[in-house]
This record gives structure tokens, sequence and C-alpha cells, in this order.
């Protein structure tokens, strides 16, 4: 076995509580990470692998959790680790439809990953998962396409470019519309709406009745559209 495949060429740590807010931070922090060390093309996977871990120490072990996040690279792989103090509570692969709410968590890992596992230790736990990268991300810095944004009015071209800034303008290309460019799509829209929620909410606003009034104007013009010639 080649030890020096298994040195990192790069590393980074940080702790957090496990809060669902803290979510949306931690898939920010992790695409600024990926995009120094150039591997922008692994971003949106490990993103969704981060969120999944993350909301699984969340639900599973409870929030307020301290945890910490270890991202590194070897040889050709891309590792993402999530330790928590609960050796106890163990992530499960289980079967979920595509509507349900919970549960397919570590299914989506695994579909992501090209492996991923646990490992227990008296005091705690780590939940780690691999992404393969290629031989030429770490020396060169690849440069974003521009988004193909879709066809639309205002809102829309708004919505787009919003939820670009979240996921490294890749959710419109036409070769992410897939299964798992829709779950990239509806991830970064939580995280636009959550962010939004928490700023309303710090500047003394009233959030309940922002989405009730977003939602009265959406279905407004949503149904003059519908009958629209």
């Amino acid at each position: 076995m080649d030890d020096a495949a298994h040195i990192p060429l790069a590393w980074w740590e940080f702790p957090f509580l496990a809060e669902p807010e803290e979510v949306s931070a931690l898939r920010r922090r992790v695409r600024k990470r990926l995009s120094v060390w150039g591997l922008q093309a692994l971003s949106d996977s490990a993103q969704l692998c981060v969120s999944e871990l993350a909301s699984n120490v969340i639900r599973h072990v409870g929030p307020g959790t301290p945890a910490s996040l270890h991202v590194s690279v070897s040889g050709a792989r891309l590792r993402i680790e999530l330790r928590d103090p609960d050796a106890r509570a163990l992530p499960t692969l289980v079967e979920a439809d595509a509507g349900a709410e919970c549960g397919r968590g570590m299914a989506l890992v695994d579909a992501l990953a090209e492996r991923w596992g646990v490992e227990l230790h008296a005091d705690s736990k780590v939940t780690w998962c691999e992404l393969i990268t290629e031989p030429a991300m770490l020396t060169e810095q690849s440069t974003p396409t521009a988004p193909t944004e879709p066809s639309g009015g205002t809102r829309l071209l708004r919505a787009a470019r919003v939820l670009n800034s979240y996921g490294d303008g890749e959710l419109f290309k036409t070769s992410r519309s897939s299964r798992l460019g829709a779950m990239a799509a509806e991830t970064a829209a939580i995280d636009v709406i959550t962010d939004l929620l928490h700023w309303l909410q710090q500047h003394g606003h009233d959030t309940e009745e922002i989405l009730d009034r977003a939602q009265t104007h959406f279905e407004s013009e949503w149904g003059a559209a519908q009958v629209a010639p």
C-alpha cells in the first residue's frame, strides 16, 4: 500500500454547534474552502453530503450538540468527516421514496459518495464519506461556466441568480437536469429562504406574516399566469 496516498494534501477543520441555522453556514464554508483548493467541480456534491451529515446529528443526537467538520484531500479522494459525541446513534441507510420528508439522508450520501462509513470511539463517532477528485483539480483553478438562465419573467431570472450564488452557478446547467440537480436546487432554495427569515427576524420583522404575504403573492401571480392566453 502506498502510504503517500494517505497523507493529506490539504486539510481543514471547523467546530460548530449542530443547530438547523448552522447547516447553510457549513455549506457556504465548504464551498469557499473547495474554491480555495480548486475543487469547484465537487462543490455541489460535497455541500449536499455535509448538509445531510450535519442534519443527521441534529435529528438523531439533538440540537445544540457540539460537533466538528473535517475536510481533507488525500490522493484522488476528498474526505468529509463529521464528529459528534454520541457513539450510540448510528446513521443507517434506509429506503425512502422521492416524496419523503426524512429518511433519505444517508441514501443521498450513498448515491453521491464513492464510499462512506462510521468510526466508533470511546466517547464519540465519526461519520465519513469520500468523493473522487481528478488529478488536475488541485493544481488548476477551474473557471466557473456562466449559467444558463431559465426562461420566464423577472422574478424567475432574479431567483435563478440568487440560487446560483448558493450553488456555484451549477444549478441550471442542462447537464444537471437529473434528480440530483433538482435536490441541489431545492437545498439551495431552502438555504435562501432560511437565511432571509433569519435576517428578517434579526431586524424585528414578523416572519410568519411575511411568509403568508409571500404565499398570497405567489398564488395570485401563479393563478393569473394559468389563465393568461
